[in-house]
């Protein structure tokens, strides 16, 4: 199976380490940032060597020095409403661990329209969560079973749902 993974950082480093570990064939990784010294507490996939680099190159150093048979497909970008589900139908599984409501939303959106299940995590403070989506899938009453907008509502109006960075990430 192939597995893309959103984000690179405290929750994709360690989902992406773990997957190459476990053999998964060929996992994607979109993120379009670098690393930087505050990442590295907490984002296990990036190490001091790595100051600078795109964090999907560093991510992909990191799973092929784990599993030098792993498939590493990187996308050095944003995930946006024109590529998300170019991207996300590429795939059989998506994980989830960026950290903003708009783009859980837009992979939420994606994964429906493209029948890929979504693993999606959120972590804040000490608290976290972790849920499994697969809306395009009917109950056995005949129900489409919930996605990410039935979990959460609506996007919270803008400042009203602290930043990582305001809020604080264990480690952060």
């Amino acid at each position: 199976k192939d597995v893309l993974i959103i984000g690179a950082g405290g929750l994709g480093s360690p989902c992406l380490i773990y997957l190459a570990a476990a053999g998964v064939g060929t996992i994607g990784i979109i993120d379009n940032d670098t690393v930087s010294l505050s990442n590295l507490q907490r984002q296990i996939a990036h190490g001091t060597p790595d100051l600078g680099l795109e964090k999907t190159e560093s991510a992909a150093d990191a799973a092929t020095r784990i599993n030098p048979d792993v498939k590493i497909v990187q996308h050095k970008e944003r995930l946006t409403a024109e590529n998300a589900l170019g991207i996300i139908s590429q795939y059989d599984l998506v994980a989830d661990g960026c950290d903003n409501f708009a783009t859980r939303f837009l992979v939420n959106d994606a994964c429906y329209f493209a029948k890929v299940p979504l693993v999606s995590a959120a972590v804040g403070q000490f608290e976290g969560q972790l849920a499994v989506f697969r809306p395009f899938e009917r109950d056995a009453e005949g129900k489409p079973k919930p996605n990410y907008r039935d979990f959460v509502g609506e996007t919270p109006p803008p400042g009203s749902v602290p930043t990582c960075e305001e809020a604080g990430v264990m480690g952060a």
